[in-house]
């Protein structure tokens, strides 16, 4: 028996499931047990049903969190968790086994009522605890015919083995005892009678001809008929219908469906200075998280433009060009109060960038309550006033009185009001002169003043979790990922 290297989360979970007496399996790909091991492959774990509530207890005591999948890929007696290893960066999927169910990859339509005997037949092999040679590789023939030998398999170019499962069936077909794969077939699988179970075997080594396999594949449905979770009939439609819809999607949105987490979605902002590193913060943590899970970023420093808007900025683009070309050529400058006051067109623009942000963070929100991960870069707080805030109220003092100038400056005031506070606050600190050093590019004196604002205010009084941005880029994700994912 060959030694395996496991995560250390995949190690601690193990152990205590041996610890706790729950009686589990590793009960597929075990000629792949390394991968498991390391965070390759998911852990699909067989729980006995009186185990399940020590195993649930014990997944969320070491960290793991339940996924769900979307309602029609969801099966009984299957659930998704994942835990974070902290040493490797990885993710380690435990994908639940209550039942077995197997069957082609968008129906899963039949369950084999074996899982206890299943389970009981389970060896000792590195740190997991796997069924018999002989249980698994009844399994697995039965798996790879419902995947790859009937004829809807067939039409959607699905008929050929795959190298893993070839190699997975090599693999087991050296270790089995075919005295004892007869004794299970009798006392445990009686519906699979010897002979289909041979033909079974022999229709998935190479050179078998194309109908003898739709024949097998046939045969084996009819048999497992009493096992099914619908009528055969409905299923091969059912399996068209999702098989087309699947490829459709894929190739509108160029991904594959990810997952969501049972406790809900969370709106999770990265707020800074220039220079304490935001952007590639919320770069990396959207990679690692959207591998998995339903993830986007949402700019909410700065929303798409609008039609209206981008016209407001072009004329206040425009204005200030001429007022600058003025100023070189020396010409006459506005005196005393007025010259405070940045006149209506900029007035609308602050309304404006607010309204896009809001309409923003009611998208994120949205796509949040639904369950999906939003990552934020930049969001309007109340402590911070030189970034991402309200502007208009600053200028009411210094302008003449007028009833347009308080209302656009209460609506500007307004939209702010509706956004709510993130579900989590990460705050990236980092020293000003610093800050300046890392963006030499960018006016000194405004990196300054916006990185002073962030190191000066008592972040002890608020719900925000600060990371030191002097660190290392390395050192600053790391601590990001475990608080994010301590805190979903």
């Amino acid at each position: 028996m060959k030694e395996l290297t496991a995560l250390n989360r995949v190690h601690a979970l193990c152990k205590e499931l041996d610890a706790q007496r729950v009686a589990y399996c590793h009960w597929k790909s075990t000629a792949a047990l390394d991968r498991s091991a390391t965070g390759d492959n998911d852990l699909d774990l067989l729980v006995v049903r009186p185990d399940v509530g020590r195993f649930t207890e014990i997944l969320y005591r070491l960290g793991f969190k339940e996924a769900a999948v979307a309602p029609a890929r969801q099966l009984p007696g299957v659930l998704h968790y994942y835990g974070y290893d902290e040493e490797a960066d990885r993710f380690v999927h435990v994908h639940a086994h209550y039942q077995l169910i197997v069957g082609d990859d968008m129906t899963k339509n039949y369950r084999l009522p074996i899982e206890r005997v299943f389970v009981d037949s389970s060896i000792q092999e590195g740190p997991f605890k796997v069924p018999s040679p002989e249980f698994e590789f009844i399994v697995l023939v039965i798996r790879m015919i419902l995947k790859h030998r009937t004829w809807d398999a067939v039409l959607r170019l699905r008929g050929r083995l795959p190298a893993s499962a070839r190699r997975e069936l090599d693999y087991l077909r050296a270790r089995i005892d075919p005295v004892k794969v007869y004794q299970i077939l009798e006392h445990h699988v009686p519906w699979l009678t010897k002979t289909l179970f041979g033909l079974c075997v022999a229709s998935l080594l190479p050179g078998c001809r194309t109908w003898t396999r739709i024949s097998v594949g046939s045969e084996l449905q009819s048999a497992l008929r009493g096992h099914g979770r619908r009528p055969h009939i409905l299923d091969v439609h059912l399996k068209q219908w999702r098989w087309c819809r699947r490829v459709l999607g894929w190739l509108v949105t160029r991904r594959s469906p990810r997952k969501r987490l049972a406790s809900g979605g969370a709106v999770i902002a990265l707020v800074g200075g220039d220079g304490a590193g935001k952007s590639t913060a919320v770069a990396e943590v959207h990679g690692w998280l959207s591998r998995n899970f339903d993830t986007i970023t949402v700019h909410l420093g700065k929303p798409p433009e609008s039609l209206v808007s981008f016209g407001i900025a072009v004329v206040l683009r425009t204005r200030r060009w001429f007022e600058a070309r003025a100023a070189r050529a020396g010409g006459p400058q506005p005196e005393g109060e007025v010259s405070a006051f940045p006149g209506y067109v900029w007035l609308l623009r602050r309304v404006g960038v607010a309204r896009r942000r809001y309409r923003a963070y009611a998208r994120a929100r949205r796509f949040a309550t639904n369950g999906g991960l939003v990552i934020c870069d930049r969001y309007p707080i109340g402590e911070l006033k030189l970034m991402d805030g309200p502007q208009c109220a600053g200028i009411l003092p210094t302008a003449r009185p007028s009833r347009l100038i308080g209302f656009l400056a209460g609506k500007e005031e307004e939209y702010y009001r509706r956004i709510m506070p993130p579900d989590l606050l990460v705050v990236l600190k980092v020293d000003p002169e610093i800050a300046v050093r890392r963006r030499p590019d960018e006016v000194p004196a405004w990196v300054r003043a916006r990185n002073t604002e962030v190191w000066e205010f008592d972040w002890g009084a608020t719900r925000a979790r600060v990371i030191d941005a002097s660190q290392s880029r390395s050192e600053v994700v790391s601590r990001l990922k475990s608080l994010i994912w301590a805190s979903l």
